[in-house]
């Protein structure tokens, strides 16, 4: 099992980055290093999401989470997972918890738009395979 960023956000996010970057020809200099700054985010966003796929996967020794630092794997015995709901200005987010109990400590945060799904479903897969 494994997750990632959609392929079409993923190249929707590169698109708007590339078009920003075409803007910047367009607009006065102050607006250069506005819409410039935005368009290297972006850029290096659908980059991000593109170098690091599969974002969360799942094998026989655990569950492993690739990030720029590296991947970090989480054993099954030791994985803790769980979903946690945030509201912030009227909006409501779930995000992903995965918690290694060892001596470690490990916690990695993800959320729909690097699973690519609901953290919910992600968390009842899991379970499924034998976090607890």
């Amino acid at each position: 099992m494994q997750w990632s960023p959609r392929t079409g956000e993923v190249v929707a996010t590169a698109a708007a980055g590339l078009g920003l970057a075409l803007a910047v020809l367009l607009v006065d200099p102050v607006g250069r290093v506005l819409v410039g700054g935005a368009a290297l985010l972006l850029l290096a966003l659908a980059a991000r999401d593109a170098v690091l796929r599969p974002r969360l996967s799942a094998g026989a020794e655990g569950l492993t989470v690739r990030a720029l630092t590296g991947p970090t794997t989480i054993a099954w015995p030791h994985a803790r997972v769980r979903v946690r709901t945030h509201r912030r200005w009227g909006l409501r987010a779930r995000t992903l918890e995965l918690e290694d109990r060892t001596d470690d400590a490990v916690l990695v945060v993800l959320g729909r738009r690097e699973l690519g799904t609901d953290p919910d479903t992600v968390a009842e897969a899991l379970r499924a395979a034998g976090a607890s």
